[in-house]
């Protein structure tokens, strides 16, 4: 199992948009991949699930993967999201 905490950038959060591509770009990997907010677990895989957790820009969030492939799946995420999804 391996963590990260990060905090969220871009100014709207994540949105339909940036969780869409987020859930997807998770989707490919094997391992469990799980975002730890507000005290919850959030399925990193599911969209309705990220969505549901009003993640809001400033919110630190602990991404945490555990799995064949759960380095390639952390580092993709914490880019993803260090990165502001491109907004």
């Amino acid at each position: 199992m391996v963590s990260k905490k990060v905090t969220i950038v871009n100014a709207q959060g994540f949105h339909m948009r940036p969780a869409s591509a987020f859930a997807t770009a998770m989707g490919k990997y094997s391992s469990d991949i799980n975002l730890k907010v507000n005290g919850n677990d959030v399925n990193a895989k599911s969209l309705m699930n990220i969505i549901a957790a009003c993640i809001k820009c400033g919110h630190e969030v602990e991404v945490v993967c555990n799995g064949a492939d759960e380095n390639e799946a952390l580092a993709e995420a914490v880019s993803l999201i260090e990165s502001g999804f491109g907004e």
